[in-house]
Order: C-alpha cells, then sequence, then structure tokens
C-alpha cells in the first residue's frame, strides 16, 4: 500500500480516523475491535471490492439504485443479521458508495439498538462527502433521506485506487459533490492532485461535523446545492445521480443569491465556470417545471421557516430563511435561459 492521509474526526470518546490513499481498503482488520467476532459485510452485486477483516465474515448484498434505499431493505437486512446470530459486540461493514454506506449505517444504528459500523468508502462522491459524519438514511415516497439517524462509524476508509474503475458518470458525479467544497473553504482545489482533493473535502467535512454534528448549524452548509438537488431527484425519480443535481443546484443557489444582492455576476460566473470545468449538467431536465419543484422545497430538512435556502454572501454561503417564492421562480428562469 502506498502512502495514505489520515484526518481525524473528533468527536470525544465517538472519534474515528478517516483514511485516504491507494489501498486502505486493506486496512479493515487494524480498525476493528478486539471483540468483534462476526462481520457483516453489506455491498451491492456491481461494487466488486473485496475486503479480508480476518474475522468470521458473510457479505450481504442489497439492490442497486436510489428505489432499494427504502426501509424494507434495511428491514431485510436486520433480519438476515438476526438469523445469523449478530450481536452488539459485532460489527457491520459498509463497502461502496453512499447508497451502501447510508443503508448500512442505518441499519446498524437501530440493529439491536445499535452496533458498530465501518465504511469502506468506493466512490468520490462517498469519500468526498456520504460516508464521513455519521448521517444515514433512507428515502420516503415523499423525499430523500427523511428517515436516517446520526450514528457515527469507527472508522472510514477512502480508497482512491477503487476510484480508477469507477464508471465515467459516477465519477463525474463524484466531481458534483466536490465541486461543492470550491465555495466552503476549498478555493485551490483545482490545482490538487485526486488524493490532496479528497483530503481537502474530508478535512472540510470533518471540521464542520465536530463543530456541529448535529447538523444544527454551521453542518448544514455541506448542504450547499442539495434543496434543488433533492428536489430534481425527486422529482424526476433518480434518472439524476446526485452529483450531476447538486451541480445544477449549485448554479441555481448562486442565481438565487444574486437576485437577493448578496453576491454579484462575477460570483455566479464562478460557480458557472466551477461546475462546468468538471463536464456537470447546468440545466434541469427539460421535462421539469418549476411548479414541480416547489413544493419540494419546503421539505427540506434545514426548512424550519418559511423556504430555506443556504445562499451564497459576502462571508461565505449562509443559512437564509423565508425566501420569497417569485425570487426563485425568476432564478429558474435564469438557470433555464
Amino acid at each position: 500500500m502506498t502512502d495514505h492521509t489520515t484526518v481525524l474526526v473528533d468527536l470525544g470518546d465517538r472519534s474515528y480516523p478517516v483514511e485516504i490513499g491507494d489501498g486502505v481498503r486493506h486496512r479493515v482488520a487494524d480498525h476493528l475491535p478486539d471483540r468483534v467476532r462476526k462481520v457483516a459485510v453489506v455491498t451491492q452485486e456491481s461494487i466488486g471490492v473485496d475486503i479480508d477483516s480476518g474475522r468470521d465474515q458473510r457479505t450481504f448484498f442489497i439492490g442497486e439504485g436510489e428505489q432499494h434505499k427504502v426501509v424494507a431493505t434495511v428491514e431485510t437486512l436486520c433480519r438476515q443479521w438476526a438469523d445469523w446470530g449478530l450481536n452488539r459486540n459485532d460489527i457491520v461493514v459498509g463497502v461502496g458508495g453512499g447508497i451502501v454506506t447510508d443503508v448500512a449505517g442505518f441499519a446498524a444504528s437501530v440493529y439491536h439498538r445499535g452496533i458498530p459500523v465501518l465504511h469502506v468508502s468506493t466512490t468520490l462522491l462517498g469519500q468526498v462527502d456520504a460516508a464521513i459524519g455519521g448521517k444515514t438514511g433512507v428515502n420516503l415516497p415523499e423525499g430523500k433521506n427523511l428517515f436516517g439517524s446520526y450514528w457515527q462509524p469507527t472508522a472510514v476508509l477512502c480508497d482512491t485506487e477503487t476510484l480508477r474503475t469507477l464508471p465515467e458518470r459516477h465519477y463525474r458525479a463524484g466531481l458534483g459533490e466536490l465541486a461543492k467544497y470550491h465555495f466552503l473553504g476549498g478555493e485551490a482545489l483545482d490545482a490538487l492532485p485526486l488524493d490532496g482533493r479528497v483530503a481537502a473535502a474530508v478535512r472540510i467535512k470533518a471540521d464542520a461535523v465536530m463543530n456541529d454534528e448535529r447538523e444544527g448549524g454551521l453542518r448544514a452548509l455541506l448542504n450547499y446545492g442539495h434543496t434543488l438537488a433533492h428536489a430534481l431527484e425527486t422529482v424526476g425519480e433518480h434518472e439524476l445521480l446526485h452529483g450531476e443535481a447538486v451541480a445544477i443546484g449549485l448554479i441555481y443557489a448562486a442565481e438565487v443569491a444574486r437576485l437577493m444582492d448578496r453576491i454579484d455576476d462575477a460570483a455566479v460566473a464562478e460557480h458557472r465556470r466551477v461546475v462546468a470545468a468538471y463536464d456537470l449538467p447546468l440545466q434541469p431536465p427539460p421535462d421539469i417545471t418549476f411548479d414541480d419543484v416547489l413544493p419540494l422545497f419546503s421539505r427540506d430538512k434545514k426548512a424550519l421557516t418559511g423556504l430555506t435556502f443556504i445562499l451564497d454572501g459576502p462571508n461565505g454561503p449562509e443559512i437564509v430563511e423565508d425566501v420569497q417564492p417569485d425570487v426563485l421562480r425568476a432564478a429558474w428562469d435564469r438557470l433555464r435561459s
């Protein structure tokens, strides 16, 4: 294994390392508590990434796509684990992208009222965001990630070697999540090699998690671009990949901020430049209208008072409440043009 970088998510007695580098998936055994007898590996058949925990290990497959990121999948996993005899001294290891780590983490958080989980993240989107921070959950028909919990892992292994075999579209979708970090303190991301970009994004996310574990304030900024993104995913029945939707959401948020005089035209242009440089979509699918997405804005988890967005401004992205529907409609028109 080549050199790797370790970032500590410091949460007191629930602290854990995030290791980034080629081949770090082979370090799973190093992060298992001594008491662990059984290791339940949750993955998808398409992932094709093997791990060796050195313990009694069994693999449990979940389905492909967001349609399997549902409560029924969690129930199936928990019943399979019960049949196998998995208990609170054992551990779950999620091997895959964001769907896998979200489902595996949530199932671990509720099985026996909580057993340890470790994530081996194999996608760019997962490595820079989904696998880190303890947010787990599944979708409801009414929206994304509305059913979940906070459950911190014992470790996260971001194996950048696995990124070389990702399908091109899925790799670009990860870049959509990475684009968000350009505006959250990662202005020089363009100049870094891939491992360096992943590590920089992990540090930004780790800082946010350490300062706001339950997303009461600062950590919510990590959802920059996600209000429209989640609406597009739900309305479009997940034909857009998450990172593709986030890319569009970033531009939309910039257009909203411009109409509210929070930023200038140059800042909007920079949002468009970053997204375009990653070869990501700049507009929503043509069959989705503003009237389709507007009702979903109020279901966003940040929407505690009126329509709430994360918007760029003189001090960087901030939570802005009571954004007016006429502004959002005008920004949609600008996004379409």
